[in-house]
């Protein structure tokens, strides 16, 4: 049985007259946000290199933004889903694709993009320090790793009727040999009896296109919130690694110490004990650790 719009019409008949033109339509995008952990050089053998999360930006080649650093991305094909398209961009920019992949947020925000109305489907990619193979896409000059801090600034509460409004601005700090980038990003978290919201507005920026400063904002935030109740972090280790080593891939990522007792415990079904120990002269052997497959 044909049912009938109440314009008398089938659907078939419906999709051989309706003109998707009609219609404003955006185009589509993705952005990546690829974070890695990496180790710095230590001024002492003796001394356990430090770790440094750092993200891939690549300096825009055309306008808009031209020269401005910004995060790898493209246009969304006819012929390929948001995550296929993130994929594709993943591996042309890194030359890898088989990592950890997952959907942030769609920004949608009027103005986000001053060509046209842009939607940014976003996307947060982990990759080991050793699977690093930067390429530039068609529209960037160069890709860079940029170490990346983000720290609270100040915060402010306000009781509103049925709940409060809560600002935190964050200060995002980029840096690497090529550039140094700031900017201040806004969490703005309203709630009230019957819900909660939360909006990111970026107060002030020194060097990155688009908006892209709140997609990193929103990213690291998610990276922080997972890192305490998942397994996430593992994807940033080597095959073998040390406790203490994931310790300060822990601590780089929350941006503050941990009791390393305390640590021990949280991890304990994380990881899987291996008969190997490191062999670093100056060090005291210690044991290495894998991922517990029995979690993937």
């Amino acid at each position: 049985m044909n049912l009938l719009d109440r314009n008398g019409l089938t659907e078939r008949e419906f999709l051989e007259q309706y003109r998707a033109g009609d219609y404003e339509r955006p185009s589509v995008a993705t952005d990546m946000v690829i974070f890695t952990v990496t180790n710095t050089e230590s001024d002492s053998y003796r001394k356990l290199p430090e770790k440094e999360l750092r993200i891939l930006l690549i300096r825009r080649g055309g306008h808009p933004f031209l020269g401005k650093w910004a995060l790898p991305g493209g246009f969304v094909r006819p012929d390929e889903t948001t995550e296929q398209a993130a994929v594709r961009e993943l591996r042309e920019e890194t030359g890898v694709g088989d990592v950890y992949l997952e959907q942030l947020y769609t920004f949608s925000d009027v103005g986000r993009d001053p060509r046209t109305w842009v939607m940014s489907c976003s996307y947060m990619a982990l990759i080991k320090s050793d699977q690093i193979q930067l390429k530039a896409g068609d529209d960037a000059v160069e890709a860079a790793w940029f170490k990346v801090t983000y720290q609270l600034l100040r915060e402010r509460k306000e009781l509103v009727e049925d709940g409060y409004v809560k600002t935190m601005e964050y200060e995002l700090k980029l840096s690497s040999e090529e550039a140094e980038l700031t900017a201040v990003v806004a969490r703005t978290i309203t709630s009230k009896a019957a819900s909660t919201s939360t909006v990111y507005s970026i107060e002030s920026n020194e060097g990155l296109a688009f908006d892209h400063a709140k997609i990193i904002a929103y990213a690291i935030e998610r990276l922080r919130g997972k890192v305490n109740y998942t397994n996430i972090a593992l994807h940033l280790m080597p095959q073998l690694f040390t406790l203490t080593e994931l310790q300060q891939v822990y601590e780089v990522i929350l941006d503050k110490e941990l009791l390393k007792a305390a640590f021990r415990r949280k991890v304990t079904d994380l990881v899987a004990e291996t008969d190997h120990y490191t062999e670093n002269a100056g060090h005291r052997p210690s044991r290495l650790y894998r991922r517990n497959m029995e979690d993937y």
